[in-house]
């Protein structure tokens, strides 16, 4: 793997890395990742979530402990399965506005041998913000967006959608049904893809792969997200491999102009008028790896597009997914045009000496 002397140096006194020859050695052993069976499958899957709703939705913070839940759902064999778990809040934002906050699930690995959720610790779940239709309609759009950008890069998150049922523990009364998405947990994405996530801040320009770069700076460019920081590991992150330098990896995407909450708003030191603005601001690269990414967006524009059109894709309001449509549409329009690609993308990014370091 090619590391930069610098950020290799960092690592080393954080003690998060230590050194190509760990990761080497793993590589090298042949052992094989995990089986995750949850996202071996597109359908969505019905589970229920039983826990003391008042009760998380009073946990906010830092430090808010586990709680005890049951998760059930029907096996491949066609049996209930009830699995006893734990669930923790987590989130900035959401946590402190939504009705639904998001949570951490926590399986036992005991627990979940046999069931659809092997080899699952402890990932999130990205729920609704509140028990509306237009609310479930974002968790579907943001979820069809982590499909995108599996099309676009193998280096990206596994997804699974849910039809989360919510049943408050105190009353045993269903209290919401609605979408929901589990996402694929960070380490476990890193040894699918046969590396480490690297979780120390600071990551330059120089550090990284400038063609994942690309691909991450036009994926995001695409759904019009501003929401991230590389060098804070803000909603992005760090993925090292054996070979080439450190790739940058997305995640969530509820603030981009693609999904378009009614809570978004765009990164504040941009300036932009609304989420549905547009800005390039990844890292400058050499214009050899721009016109690679704009070639990878335009062979993948008819899988994009079918996304849509598919069972997950019909699951969106037809409003929804032609505005969604006409927003890619949008984004095809400025890449293939010579002028629009060179003032939008290619002298629009951020300069290499920067820092893309967020303001809230």
């Amino acid at each position: 793997m090619r590391i930069t002397t610098r950020f290799a140096i960092m690592l080393a006194v954080a003690g998060t890395f230590t050194g190509s020859a760990a990761l080497t050695q793993d590589s090298a052993s042949g052992k094989k990742p995990k089986r995750v069976p949850l996202f071996e499958s597109t359908q969505p899957l019905e589970i229920t979530l039983t826990v003391n709703l008042k009760q998380i939705q009073r946990d906010k913070g830092d430090s808010v402990p586990w709680r005890a839940a049951t998760l059930a759902t029907i096996g491949a064999d066609g049996n209930p399965v009830t699995l006893p778990i734990k669930v923790r809040t987590r989130g900035i934002w959401r946590l402190k506005k939504c009705e639904f906050p998001p949570i951490r699930l926590n399986f036992a690995k005991a627990a979940v041998k046999g069931t659809a959720f092997q080899g699952l610790d402890k990932p999130k779940l990205v729920t609704f913000c509140r028990d509306a239709g237009l609310h479930e309609q974002y968790i579907v759009q943001e979820f069809q967006l982590y499909r995108i950008y599996q099309l676009i890069t193998p280096l990206s998150h596994h997804v699974r959608l849910l039809r989360l049922s919510y049943v408050d523990s105190a009353s045993g009364k269903l209290v919401a049904k609605r979408f929901a998405f589990l996402l694929e947990e960070p380490e476990a994405m890193a040894e699918r893809l046969d590396g480490i996530i690297v979780k120390e801040k600071g990551a330059r320009a120089e550090d990284l792969d400038d063609a994942a770069v690309a691909l991450f700076g036009m994926f995001e460019f695409m759904i019009g997200n501003t929401d991230f920081s590389i060098s804070a590991l803000h909603n992005a992150e760090l993925l090292s491999r054996p070979v080439g330098p450190v790739v940058p990896v997305a995640y969530d995407f509820d603030f981009s102009g693609a999904v378009n909450t009614t809570y978004a708003t765009p990164e504040p030191k941009l300036q932009l008028e609304n989420v549905r603005t547009r800005r390039y601001r990844a890292y400058c690269v050499d214009a050899s790896h721009v016109g690679a990414a704009v070639a990878q967006f335009n062979a993948k524009r008819m899988e994009i597009f079918a996304l849509y059109e598919d069972q997950i894709g019909k699951l969106i309001n037809p409003r929804l997914k032609d505005s969604a449509l006409e927003y890619f549409n949008d984004f095809y329009r400025i890449i293939n045009d010579r002028g629009s690609l060179r003032s939008q993308v290619i002298e629009s990014c951020l300069p290499r000496d920067k820092s893309d370091a967020p303001s809230r």
